[in-house]
């Protein structure tokens, strides 16, 4: 069972995104949520909103085509981030000039999936 949740246009560049997202790839999700939790970066709380919902996502899908999920067996199967439109915006500066100040935004993407166990009876 894999699901995905995409959290997209978020305004967070995607360098400072990347490095939240690289604490995460491949851990258990409930490891996971609890790292992002206590992140001090502001990025944080937009991958664990994407994260948590990428959780729902799972466990919604096996309700629906009724399956077995244990929760605790999910992982972060890939997580990665890309780079979304950029919001171009101008400062005034000294002698009537002006600079560009460039917004940037991200596109986060979460896969989770069930991890299989060894030797499961069927």
């Amino acid at each position: 069972m894999e699901a995905k949740a995409k959290a997209r246009f978020v305004r967070v560049t995607p360098q400072k995104a990347r490095r939240v997202v690289d604490l995460i790839r491949g851990k258990q999700a409930g490891e996971a949520v609890a790292v992002l939790k206590f992140a001090p970066q502001s990025a944080a709380e937009p991958v664990l909103k994407t994260v948590q919902s990428a959780i729902a996502n799972a466990v919604e899908g096996a309700k629906r085509n009724s399956q077995r999920l244990d929760e605790a067996n999910l992982y972060i199967s890939e997580v990665f981030v890309d780079e979304g439109p950029t919001l171009k915006r101008f400062r005034p500066r000294a002698q009537g000039r002006a600079s560009q100040i460039l917004k940037r935004t991200s596109h986060i993407t979460v896969v989770v999936a069930e991890r299989e166990q060894k030797g499961r009876a069927r």
